[in-house]
């Protein structure tokens, strides 16, 4: 029975990732809106450095690894989980979740990956790059348990930031409206961004 649901799973990915790519030229420009979006964020920040050196004693390398870390971790994270959740008040509120609850399926599964939300790959294609260079760049001596450090705190960002979101998310199957309590996260989610004596 196991080996089943996970035979599904990816036949479920790759029929959403179809669906998305039905308009590919508004998937990507969509992407790149996001790209500029968070590029002129670290446009702002990397010139701000510039004319002073530091900011709170972070110097742009390290601010950069900062910020490039946490948007890579939310952006794998979320992935797995932000939009499904988001739209599960929706599906409660309608009655429309119980045709999974019906399903021969766990439903957390179907919900999950009929719905993995590849629209976050233009954070990916930005953070990815600029990690890169703040890792090089960064006044630090790196050997292999501290790469593997990295790894492991990148991998267990992601899965915090999929718990958060799944756990918000899954209010709503006790009172319904929970989506409000998403601007809340994303509040937190700001903060996350900078050192916390800036």
């Amino acid at each position: 029975m196991i080996l089943h649901h996970l035979r599904v799973l990816p036949l479920l990915v790759r029929m959403y990732v179809r669906s998305q790519m039905e308009y590919r030229g508004a998937f990507w420009l969509d992407r790149l809106a996001q790209i500029l979006s968070y590029g002129s964020v670290f446009a702002t920040i990397s010139i701000l450095l510039s004319r002073f050196q530091t900011l709170g004693g972070w110097s742009w390398p390290e601010l950069a690894l900062l910020y490039s870390f946490q948007l890579l971790a939310y952006s794998l994270g979320a992935a797995m989980s932000f939009t499904q959740l988001r739209d599960l008040e929706e599906q409660v509120r309608l009655g429309s979740y119980d045709t999974l609850l019906v399903k021969p399926f766990s439903p957390w599964a179907y919900l999950i990956f009929s719905g993995l939300n590849i629209g976050y790959a233009g954070h990916v294609i930005l953070a990815v790059p600029l990690m890169v260079w703040a890792v090089l760049s960064v006044d630090f001596a790196w050997s292999v348990p501290s790469a593997l450090f990295l790894i492991a705190a990148l991998l267990s960002a992601t899965l915090l930031t999929a718990a958060l979101i799944t756990m918000i998310g899954a209010t709503a199957l006790i009172w319904v409206r929970s989506n409000h309590l998403f601007s809340i996260f994303f509040g937190f989610w700001e903060l996350m961004r900078y050192p916390l004596n800036i």
